[in-house]
């Protein structure tokens, strides 16, 4: 992981000589409302995201027909975005297809774009690059400022196998990058090639990132590509993910909490599947100047690693970490520690999970902090 900001973007290089028909749902969307806040050590957990993103009550359908080269579809699903918006609210509908962009999609306020699975493909084709986002990186799907969000049933390719991803800025904006947004649905979304952190949520809150998957193949091309990583935002669910950092050899960090501009609290990771890359960990709890507390880390399995669950220190940061729960976790293959926290600590929870030829535990002692019931079962 890095810590300096986000990075992709779209390219070009595509025929497409049948019909599309792209059908808008036009919305009334709900606000989730925020989770509550909890007392030390107790928290009012929510049992879905189904309140997160956008809910379509009509349909408006949108249809281009004939050849589309890449600028063409970048515009026109860019337009279709915006009408949707600009509507009240809608439902983007995207048919099964590879679509090739040459720059960024912006999603706005009460829209959800969906695709029809991981066969439907939003692929940066040869110009990509050429394009920025918002704050000067290459996101291939960005929310910035929007309220009201969903982006699902689809795959995002970044295209990092064919494109050259080590431009200046590559770091400011992510694949899919929720950013600066109020109530986002990230949900079934397949993430490949990147060459920056494949699903990001930048200083937004109410969030969920639900059933997606993520991977990196890529050898000695990239560094820093984390999975799903949360920044300085609050108030959101990780959950059911895939998270596979280690195909190739540039994989970093498969879950990452990243407090520098803000403090990250209120957030539940639940019920991944994570193999950290070869760089980095299951998840690790990033401290600079601001604080991470009240954090569930619940019935996840971390996997194939150096390490388990961490803590680690930026910019010189010495800020808390606080109120966090590890619990019901299983961890395996791991070849460090599979709990690792130091530092500025307090209610430190860590009990009934499974290990097996994953190290051991290091937790420095502080007020409040309780290991219980962990147990090796191979």
């Amino acid at each position: 992981m890095t810590w300096n900001g986000p990075g992709p973007r779209l390219g070009h290089s595509f025929l497409l000589t049948v019909s599309m028909v792209v059908t808008l749902l036009l919305t009334g969307c709900s606000s989730a409302s925020a989770l509550s806040r909890p007392d030390a050590l107790q928290r009012v957990e929510p049992d879905s995201c189904d309140a997160y993103g956008s809910n379509a009550t009509s349909v408006k359908e949108w249809a281009v027909d004939g050849y589309l080269d890449p600028e063409d579809t970048s515009k026109s699903l860019q337009q279709a975005i915006d009408s949707a918006s600009k509507s009240g609210g809608a439902i983007v509908q995207l048919p099964e297809g590879v679509f090739t962009l040459e720059r960024p999609l912006v999603i706005k306020s009460n829209v959800s774009l969906r695709g029809a699975g991981p066969t439907t493909v939003l692929k940066a084709g040869p110009e990509f690059l050429e394009f920025e986002g918002p704050f000067g990186g290459h996101p291939l799907i960005t929310t910035n400022g929007a309220r009201n969000v969903t982006i699902s049933q689809l795959t995002a390719d970044q295209n990092g196998e064919e494109l050259d991803g080590n431009l200046p800025g590559r770091l400011n904006e992510y694949l899919v990058d929720v950013r600066h947004s109020v109530n986002a649905l990230v949900e079934g979304v397949t993430t490949r090639n990147p060459y920056t952190y494949s699903i990001a949520v930048v200083a937004s809150s109410n969030f969920c990132i639900r059933n997606n998957n993520t991977l990196v193949t890529s050898s000695g091309r990239y560094d820093q590509l984390d999975g799903i990583h949360i920044t300085d935002s609050n108030n959101g669910l990780v959950e059911g993910n895939t998270i596979d950092q280690r195909q190739g050899d540039d994989g970093d960090d498969g879950l990452v909490a990243q407090a520098l501009g803000a403090s990250v609290y209120d957030v539940i990771y639940r019920n991944n599947d994570v193999r950290g890359g070869s760089h980095g960990s299951g998840l690790q709890l990033a401290v600079g100047d601001h604080e991470i507390y009240n954090i569930t880390v619940e019935g996840n399995r971390f996997w194939g690693s150096p390490d388990g669950v961490k803590t680690g220190y930026y910019d010189g940061g010495t800020a808390a970490v606080r109120e966090v729960r590890v619990r019901n976790n299983s961890f395996f293959n791991l070849q460090g520690p599979w709990l690792n926290f130091h530092g500025d600590l307090e209610n430190i929870v860590v009990k009934d999970n499974v290990t097996c030829q994953a190290g051991t535990i290091m937790l420095e002692d502080a007020p409040g902090n309780i290991v219980a019931n962990n147990v090796t079962s191979c």
